[in-house]
């Protein structure tokens, strides 16, 4: 079967979806398809994949963006591909994968951030001046109000939601995929190894009670609501509690709030790392307070992986938690009272164990395997019904 895949960016550092379709590529490079990816980015080659590396040319990042699909459109539509599948928005595709999830609820959630009344509505009036929200925002009604538009596949049943409150789209061209990650398959002696690996590089003692945040947006995922919580279980007596932050986005606003809030020296800016399995074997719990995920990976990466997780509502990856069983699963990321208290409660050995026992028979249910797989079920489905209505 001869596929093509669209997607602007396949560069792992930039973000999860960019790392998941990217695992995602290799797993359907395993089902031995003539398998063609369009991108801007330069990936190493692999047997089996064409990379298709198109410019977008302008001085803007808004107009490559536009050159970018309008030159992709124009490459698909001179050759003949039984399925072409679309990660970035793209106007000639027989299914669409926001992975990010649509923008109109990015959008929302970003407001979310801010605080209600002026300045929230401030923000929302400087929307209308933010040219490539403007375009994307544009492109996106397209492609989704098109009532012959493509087959839209959502990684959770968060995005799928969004799909039909935003869009009002049929349940006809809607398809819930949910989101997949590699699982983390090493022995218990090499986890024992990163453990005082990772805690002795960043002295802590293996009695400290370690928590880590993975994200590149900290305001987005909720960085400083625990930074807050962390501030009120120390003025509580938890003295031996300890941060990692791992991703981009440290400045020194952060430094200046870690040491306003009274932990700076319990709380270490990691930055970006391709060591993510090691620091999740040295941790003890993941907190994720974000504001908007479509589905996060650090998320469903930390459950296979045996780590208990704290993350909000607006995370896909919480329809894999059952709250009080194998994580927590808090409605306002805001909340730094409920935040705090479901942390302090995983410090009991026994009940953080048994969470992440249980957080690890998920790993089926969100393998990137079965992800790749049921895409390929649906890109047969889509070149069955295209045969049969020649």
């Amino acid at each position: 079967m001869k596929v093509a895949l669209v997607t602007e960016w396949l560069d792992p550092w930039r973000g999860g979806a960019e790392t998941s379709t990217q695992q995602f590529i290799h797993h359907l490079m395993d089902q031995g398809l003539d398998l063609h990816v369009f991108t801007r980015s330069r990936p190493s080659p692999a047997p089996g994949m064409h990379v298709h590396t198109v410019a977008g040319a302008s001085m803007s990042r808004t107009r490559r963006s536009v050159t970018f699909a309008h030159r992709v459109e124009r490459m698909l539509r001179a050759d003949s591909f039984e399925v072409i599948h679309a990660v970035s928005p793209c106007g000639y595709a027989d299914l669409y994968q926001p992975r990010g999830g649509t923008v109109a609820e990015t959008i929302e959630r970003n407001l979310a951030l801010r605080r209600p009344g002026a300045v929230r509505g401030l923000k929302r009036y400087a929307n209308h001046f933010n040219v490539k929200q403007r375009y994307m925002l544009k492109l996106e009604r397209k492609l989704l109000g098109d009532r012959d538009g493509p087959i839209v596949v959502a990684i959770s049943g968060y995005v799928a939601r969004q799909l039909k409150h935003h869009y009002a789209l049929p349940d006809e061209r809607i398809r819930t995929i949910f989101n997949g990650v590699d699982i983390d398959s090493t022995g218990a002696e090499r986890r024992e190894r990163d453990r005082a690996s990772i805690r002795a590089e960043f002295g802590l003692h293996d009695d400290d009670f370690l928590v880590l945040l993975m994200a590149h947006n900290f305001s987005l995922k909720g960085v400083h609501c625990w930074m807050e919580a962390a501030a009120l279980l120390r003025e509580r007596g938890v003295h031996n509690l300890r941060t990692l932050v791992l991703g981009r986005g440290e400045s020194q606003r952060w430094h200046r709030l870690a040491a306003h809030l009274g932990i700076a020296e319990v709380l270490t800016f990691v930055g970006p790392t391709e060591r993510v399995h090691e620091f999740q074997h040295a941790a003890d719990v993941l907190v994720h307070p974000t504001f908007y995920d479509p589905c996060s990976r650090v998320v469903l990466e930390a459950m296979v992986s045996g780590l208990p997780c704290v993350t909000t509502r607006w995370d896909g990856a919480a329809e894999m938690i059952v709250d009080g069983v194998n994580g927590y699963v808090l409605n306002d990321p805001g909340d730094v009272e409920a935040l705090a208290e479901r942390v302090d409660g995983l410090r009991d050995a026994t009940h953080r164990h048994r969470l992440g026992d249980a957080a690890k028979t998920v790993a089926d249910r969100v393998s990137m395997k079965r992800h790749a797989v049921e895409m390929l079920r649906l890109y047969q489905e889509l070149r069955r019904e295209a045969r049969a209505r020649r």
